[in-house]
Protein backbone atom coordinates (compact mmCIF):
# COMPACT_ATOMS: atom_id res chain seq x y z
CA UNK A 1 0.00 0.00 0.00
CA UNK A 2 1.17 3.51 -0.81
CA UNK A 3 1.88 5.54 2.35
CA UNK A 4 2.82 8.77 0.64
CA UNK A 5 1.34 11.90 2.11
CA UNK A 6 -1.04 13.63 -0.30
CA UNK A 7 -0.84 17.38 -0.68
CA UNK A 8 -3.59 18.96 -2.76
CA UNK A 9 -3.04 22.22 -4.62
CA UNK A 10 -6.18 24.25 -5.07
CA UNK A 11 -6.87 26.86 -7.78
CA UNK A 12 -6.31 29.63 -5.22
CA UNK A 13 -2.68 28.37 -5.09
CA UNK A 14 -3.07 27.02 -1.57
CA UNK A 15 -1.58 23.69 -0.60
CA UNK A 16 -3.55 21.35 1.65
CA UNK A 17 -2.00 18.47 3.59
CA UNK A 18 -4.67 15.76 3.66
CA UNK A 19 -2.86 13.73 6.32
CA UNK A 20 -2.84 16.57 8.87
CA UNK A 21 -5.95 18.36 7.55
CA UNK A 22 -4.30 21.76 7.29
CA UNK A 23 -2.96 24.22 4.77
CA UNK A 24 0.80 24.17 4.28
CA UNK A 25 3.42 26.40 2.70
CA UNK A 26 6.26 25.73 0.31
CA UNK A 27 8.52 25.83 3.36
CA UNK A 28 6.49 23.00 4.89
CA UNK A 29 6.93 21.01 1.69
CA UNK A 30 10.66 21.75 1.75
CA UNK A 31 10.81 20.33 5.27
CA UNK A 32 9.09 17.14 4.07
CA UNK A 33 11.91 16.78 1.54
CA UNK A 34 14.59 17.42 4.16
CA UNK A 35 12.95 14.89 6.51
CA UNK A 36 12.79 12.32 3.68
CA UNK A 37 9.00 12.05 3.97
CA UNK A 38 7.26 10.56 0.97
CA UNK A 39 4.61 12.80 -0.53
CA UNK A 40 2.88 13.69 -3.75
CA UNK A 41 1.34 17.01 -4.72
CA UNK A 42 -1.77 16.72 -6.86
CA UNK A 43 -3.86 19.35 -8.54
CA UNK A 44 -7.17 19.25 -6.67
CA UNK A 45 -9.20 19.76 -9.83
CA UNK A 46 -7.42 17.69 -12.49
CA UNK A 47 -5.83 15.13 -10.10
CA UNK A 48 -2.58 15.58 -12.06
CA UNK A 49 0.67 14.89 -10.20
CA UNK A 50 2.40 18.28 -9.95
CA UNK A 51 5.06 17.32 -7.41
CA UNK A 52 7.91 18.15 -9.77
CA UNK A 53 6.48 21.63 -10.43
CA UNK A 54 6.23 22.34 -6.71
CA UNK A 55 9.79 21.15 -6.11
CA UNK A 56 11.03 23.38 -8.91
CA UNK A 57 9.12 26.27 -7.37
CA UNK A 58 10.96 25.66 -4.07
CA UNK A 59 14.31 25.68 -5.90
CA UNK A 60 13.43 28.94 -7.69
CA UNK A 61 12.41 30.54 -4.41
CA UNK A 62 15.72 29.53 -2.79
CA UNK A 63 17.68 30.78 -5.80
CA UNK A 64 15.89 34.14 -5.63
CA UNK A 65 16.66 34.55 -1.93
CA UNK A 66 20.39 34.55 -2.59
CA UNK A 67 20.94 30.90 -1.66
CA UNK A 68 22.17 30.32 -5.18
CA UNK A 69 23.20 26.76 -5.97
CA UNK A 70 23.10 26.92 -9.75
CA UNK A 71 25.44 29.07 -11.78
CA UNK A 72 24.25 30.73 -14.96
CA UNK A 73 26.41 28.28 -16.89
CA UNK A 74 24.82 25.27 -15.14
CA UNK A 75 21.31 26.53 -15.89
CA UNK A 76 22.31 27.16 -19.50
CA UNK A 77 23.59 23.56 -19.78
CA UNK A 78 20.32 22.25 -18.35
CA UNK A 79 18.31 24.19 -20.92
CA UNK A 80 20.57 22.95 -23.71
CA UNK A 81 20.15 19.37 -22.51
CA UNK A 82 16.39 19.62 -23.12
CA UNK A 83 17.09 20.55 -26.74
CA UNK A 84 19.49 17.65 -27.14
CA UNK A 85 16.88 15.30 -25.67
CA UNK A 86 14.28 16.61 -28.15
CA UNK A 87 16.73 16.05 -31.02
CA UNK A 88 17.29 12.45 -29.94
CA UNK A 89 13.55 11.80 -29.67
CA UNK A 90 12.87 13.20 -33.14
CA UNK A 91 15.50 10.97 -34.82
Amino acid sequence: MNNRRIIKKYPNRRLYDTEHSKYVTLEDIRMLVIENKEFVVVDAKSKEDITKNILLQIVVEKENKGNSFFSTEALTRIIHSYEKENEIKSD
